[in-house]
């Protein structure tokens, strides 16, 4: 019987308890059973045999020596207890020293040469089956001492006895040893149902509470309420509702966010659009038009970092962990912005002599580092240096990109990674940024367990961020 599989559907509780302990039970109690039916047999055997000896040493006290010859004095009513038995029936045959027959039934089987003696009884007996007119007999074969002052030897007393006692004897222990058992496994079965149900009360407890929550509380459970072994459950349960409700409440915070900031572009399109309604004047309206466009690029902008926040917060990106040549990104990434830099003259830059690898997620990888590179050119003047550095120290992989910009003040520094907060000397150097760029980075690095720091080169200016990922 198959019992569970890996790949099988958990089914009840109750159901497997009683399997795993009522089937090897089940096996048990066979066993047992077997064993005590089997004593039972060779005690009733014992009992038997006794009787048959005893039986035949009573016949052995009436055979003598009477004028030189053998005879056995048995008298009509010994011989008739002899020949019936109340639940079977017993025959009997002497034979003389010489081997020849005496008295009884002539032709009852003989003693076999090749059974030994019985070593139970302090007698020279022997027992074995045979059949007998259609019959299966258990014989007692008894040699007994015979003399007198002018002959001496042994005579052979045989006893048989049908085996109907016996087998009646034997089906009775049997069905008695079976109805024992099986009373036993019926209440055992009932004590295990009582005990499962009364030890999973406090799991049926559990799910009356979770059935009765409302959906928003994400509130702990008591381990305390349920057994020692079901509570490093109930804890991974509370730690999993916890992260739940950190990302649910970053959620509500993103969108909280994302509308506000949406709101203000969205908003000045509107105005935009509807004094280009107005205007009747062409040059005027060129003019609102410039701006509509500017200022759908910067909402375009803004909501694409948005998204890409968005996505960064719940891990995703296209394809698994795999690993990942930090060389070959930056070196992407510095040939996709290489015109922004060449436009404003900037001395763009890689140093990435040796491989670099880790295990992460390319997309969200490559997702950071333009991050990082846009934010260097559009916060570096005019004919600037930007250098982007990708190597291996201290048994970790850097990602390291260096401006001429004018940095971030050290007191703003841990602020700036938060969404939407954008430093006093960005502000003046580029207005229309979304502030997102630095908090998508932090958030990509923290998912590859990398360690991100800002720092100046020199006082006031000139910003280096450091990115540290483990090797393993």
């Amino acid at each position: 019987m198959k019992l569970w599989k890996s790949t099988d559907t958990v089914g009840s509780l109750r159901g497997q308890f009683l399997r795993w302990l009522l089937i090897p039970l089940l096996l048990l109690v066979a066993l047992n059973a077997y064993s005590v039916y089997r004593n039972a047999l060779d005690a009733a055997d014992l009992a038997y045999d006794r009787s048959l000896l005893a039986s035949a040493r009573a016949l052995s006290e009436r055979v003598s020596i009477v004028d030189g010859k053998l005879v056995a004095n048995v008298p009509y009513v010994a011989l008739d207890s002899f020949e019936t038995d109340t639940l079977g029936r017993l025959y009997y045959k002497v034979t003389g020293i010489n081997g020849e027959f005496i008295s009884g039934y002539e032709d009852l089987p003989t003693l076999p040469k090749n059974v030994p003696r019985s070593q139970i009884y302090p007698a020279l007996v022997h027992f074995f089956g045979a059949d007998y007119q259609g019959q299966e007999v258990r014989i007692a074969a008894l040699h007994q001492p015979v003399y007198d002052d002018r002959m001496r030897g042994i005579a052979l007393i045989e006893v048989g006895e049908t085996m109907d006692a016996r087998r009646g004897l034997s089906r009775t222990i049997l069905i008695d040893t079976l109805v024992r058992q099986a009373a036993l496994v019926l209440a055992v079965a009932l004590m295990v149902w009582v005990a499962v149900r009364f030890v999973l009360h406090p799991l049926m407890q559990l799910k009356s509470n979770v059935e009765n929550r409302e959906p928003t509380d994400l509130s702990d459970f008591d381990p305390e309420l349920v057994h020692k072994e079901i509570r490093p459950l109930i804890i991974a349960m509370n730690g999993y509702m916890a992260r739940l409700q950190t990302l649910i409440s970053g959620q509500k915070r993103f969108i909280a966010d994302a509308s506000h900031q949406l709101r203000t572009p969205l908003t000045v399109l509107k105005t935009q659009a509807e004094l280009a309604l107005r205007e009747n004047d062409t040059e005027a309206m060129r003019h609102i038009v410039q701006s509509i466009a500017a200022t759908t690029d910067s909402t375009v902008h803004l909501a694409n970092r948005l998204l890409t926040l968005a996505r960064t917060g719940h891990g995703a990106a296209e394809g698994a962990m795999a690993r990942v040549s930090l060389r070959d990104i930056a070196r992407q990434v510095c040939t996709e912005l290489a015109l922004p830099a060449v436009k404003k003259q900037i001395d763009l830059s890689l140093e990435a002599e040796q491989e670099v690898t880790v295990i992460g997620h390319e997309l969200l990888l490559h997702e950071m580092l333009s991050n990082l590179l846009d934010n260097a050119i559009r916060y570096t003047p005019q004919q600037g240096h930007i250098t982007v550095r990708a190597y291996a120290a201290a048994g970790q992989a850097v990602l390291e990109i260096e401006d001429d910009g004018p940095g971030i003040p050290p007191a703003e520094q841990e602020r700036v990674f938060a969404p939407f907060y954008r430093a006093g000397t960005a502000v003046e150097s580029n207005p229309g940024g979304a502030g997102l760029g630095l908090s998508i980075v932090k958030d990509i690095a923290l998912l590859h367990n990398g360690n991100i720091s800002l720092s100046n080169v020199v006082a006031g200016q000139c910003l280096r961020v450091v990115i540290c990922f483990p090797v393993d």
